[in-house]
């Protein structure tokens, strides 16, 4: 297929500010569902509320719009009556772990096979520029105009602990590594959790005085490195990109209809 038939083209020009890495993200699933040849009648997409959520609405997949932070709800929903879907859940760094947090933690203990890529531009773009969960210490925002003094969430360490089977990270700068690991998270059965960092010069960058879009881009490919290089011992501050979990544990769903079945047997 080309890749214009995985798009709702009627929807078009998209709604995200010029630079945004959101666009780059929607590219890099195409590119992964395509070359992994799963039918679109196959994959069920459900997002939030959120600059990153809009990305549902140009996809030409079964799709849920819902509501801010409920995301991983209603796909928990969708992936427990119709498991052979392929659910993959699109959500910002706010949607996912401010509001959607309480979600996020449980969707991964249960080991629910679904897709969980949280796309992390630092920032609350859509209403104006808030700190989000992931902005970071000593960050500036609309609603931090002498310095956000929170701690930031570490996505993988904190997907980790809550008992995801796949964690992984990557940048918008780094499109074909983001590419494969999507392809992965996608095939693995149980909950996957892609981390992306993508940049919002509009906001973020506008805010800590990062640049333009390109210069964001630029600085992610100076501040990440892959997982288990030396310049990390140099440098404690760089950011580690790659799979960092990728583990078999039994799956909720087939756990459930197990459940069922002794059930069913009993009577």
């Amino acid at each position: 297929m080309a890749m214009k038939d995985y798009i709702r083209e009627r929807f078009f020009p998209h709604m995200w500010c010029a630079g945004c890495g959101h666009g780059i993200v929607l590219n890099g699933l195409i590119r992964a569902i395509e070359k992994l040849r799963i039918s679109k009648s196959d994959i069920v997409m459900v997002s939030g509320i959120g600059c990153s959520a809009r990305i549902t609405g140009y996809l030409d997949f079964h799709t849920m719009h819902t509501l801010h932070g409920r995301a991983l709800a209603f796909a928990t929903g969708i992936k427990l009556s119709r498991p052979e879907l392929r659910v993959i859940v699109p959500m910002g760094d706010g949607d996912a772990l401010a509001i959607g947090g309480n979600h996020f933690i449980h969707a991964a203990r249960r080991n629910i096979d679904i897709t969980a890529i949280v796309m992390n531009n630092r920032i609350y773009g859509m209403t104006g520029g808030q700190y989000s969960p992931l902005s970071g210490y000593g960050t500036m925002a609309s609603t931090a105009p002498y310095s956000n003094i929170d701690q930031s969430f570490d996505v993988v360490a904190l997907a980790a602990a809550a008992g995801a089977t796949f964690v992984a990270r990557s940048t918008t700068y780094h499109i074909y590594e983001m590419t494969e690991i999507i392809q992965e998270a996608v095939l693995h059965k149980g909950f996957s959790v892609v981390e992306i960092i993508s940049p919002c010069p509009t906001y973020f960058g506008r805010s800590n005085r990062q640049g333009d879009a390109v210069d964001m881009l630029k600085h992610m490919s100076k501040t990440t490195i892959p997982i288990g290089s030396t310049a990390k011992e140099e440098n404690p501050d760089l950011i580690e990109r790659g799979i960092f979990i990728q583990k078999e544990l039994p799956e909720y769903c087939s756990a459930y209809d197990a459940v069922i079945h002794r059930a069913m047997e009993g009577k």
